[in-house]
């Protein structure tokens, strides 16, 4: 709950400074304590610019409630106007790239006006703890061109991956105008459903590089070293064409029969796109499934 309370504030939106000379130390607006450390030289962080940097957050005791270093990546996000001090957004303006800073902020700020969100270990009058360290400030423009550079790349990347995969496998698959690629794998002569059919399906996700993410079978799920506590393994009950799944498969199952089976190649644009799915679908992810229409 904490880490989650920790992320939003974090990551919500500020401005404004004044200075203790004594120690170095400045006090926000807002009543966090911001202690710079190197102080480099450029340019200061601006409201609207894009930030990437890394951050650890903890108690006044030192126990770690989030690290960035353990997401293996930076945080990025576009400064904005504060909302809560716990957003360090009054904090940022201080700061120039490659700056590190210490900054303290008062738990009885953050917790104002919602003191049932407090957690049992954050007592009145304490302090959380960030150490901060800038890697790149960009202009939003600047931030929005480097991301269609790499969503570009990636595209290419995704193209290339999924030929490799068919060649590899040497499939000889059919493609809709949509771009779905499929082939069947076992046809069945029995009724092919309509939009709004209510189907069972068994499935096995994949990405081209052959990660099992997903199943619908216990024996594959167990094979493929998936931990799924309290999943009960059994056919999914899919509403055909009511956009409650991927596209892939929403236009995909229209075109089996009861009792096929099919290879389903869905590019990212029918599956889950620039964004993708959790640590096991990157963004711009073709995904695999292997599709039994059971019933």
């Amino acid at each position: 709950m904490m880490r989650k309370f920790a992320l939003i504030t974090l990551l919500s939106l500020t401005a404004g400074l004044c200075a203790n000379a004594q120690d170095n130390t400045v006090k926000t607006p807002k009543g966090a304590l911001v202690k710079v450390v190197g102080g480099n030289p450029g340019d200061k962080i601006k409201q609207n610019d894009v930030i990437t940097f890394d951050v650890v957050q903890k108690t006044e005791k030192d126990s770690i409630l989030f690290s960035s270093y353990s997401l293996g990546h930076p945080l990025k996000i576009q400064v904005q106007q504060c909302q809560n001090v716990g957003d360090l957004m009054d904090a940022f303006p201080l700061l120039a790239a490659k700056d590190s800073a210490y900054i303290k902020v008062p738990t009885d700020s953050v917790f104002k006006d919602h003191e049932d969100q407090r957690p049992p270990f954050l007592k009145k009058g304490s302090w959380l703890v960030f150490n901060v360290k800038i890697d790149k400030i960009q202009s939003l423009q600047e931030a929005i061109d480097e991301k269609n550079a790499a969503g570009e790349k990636m595209k290419a990347s995704e193209a290339a991956d999924r030929d490799k995969f068919i060649a590899d496998h040497k499939l000889i698959v059919k493609t809709t105008p949509s771009g779905l690629k499929y082939v069947i794998t076992q046809p069945s002569l029995k009724a092919r459903p309509l939009t709004g059919d209510t189907l069972l399906v068994n499935y096995i996700g994949r990405t081209t590089n052959g990660k099992v993410f997903d199943s619908s079978i216990q024996a594959e799920a167990q094979k493929a070293g998936l931990n799924q506590p309290g999943r009960n393994y059994e056919p999914l009950q899919v509403i055909a064409g009511a956009g409650t799944v991927i596209k892939g498969w929403d236009e995909g199952l229209l075109l089996l029969n009861e009792g096929s089976k099919a290879k389903f190649i869905i590019p990212s644009n029918l599956g889950y796109g620039t964004e993708g799915a959790g640590e096991d679908i990157p963004p711009y992810s073709t995904l695999v499934f292997d599709i039994e229409l059971v019933k």
